[in-house]
């Protein structure tokens, strides 16, 4: 897995309008109605990251929850980190049917 370029996580990044790219790594802030829902958020989030063998580095505050994903064995962002962000969109954004 190698460090995607700047202009390729710019350019990814048009799908993830929650997210930002800065000190080579995502970012993202998310807030639910109480902690409940976001302790109920993280849980859900920590199986996919099992899933995947990526784990963010994250910090809950009551009813926010702010992540940050990067690979540390590349020194930046890679693949791996737009699939967990993708896995955490699902849960915490999910599509309305």
């Amino acid at each position: 897995m190698s460090k995607l370029s700047e202009h390729d996580i710019e350019k990814r990044l048009l799908q993830f309008p929650e997210w930002e790219y800065y000190e080579d790594a995502l970012h993202a802030e998310f807030e639910f109605e109480n902690f409940k829902d976001c302790f109920s958020a993280m849980s859900r989030i920590a199986f996919d990251c099992e899933a995947l063998n990526h784990h963010p580095e994250w910090t809950n505050v009551y009813n926010v929850l702010t992540i940050t994903l990067t690979t540390q064995s590349e020194n930046g962002v890679t693949d791996k980190d737009f699939k967990l962000a993708e896995a955490i969109e699902a849960i915490v954004e999910p599509e309305d049917d």
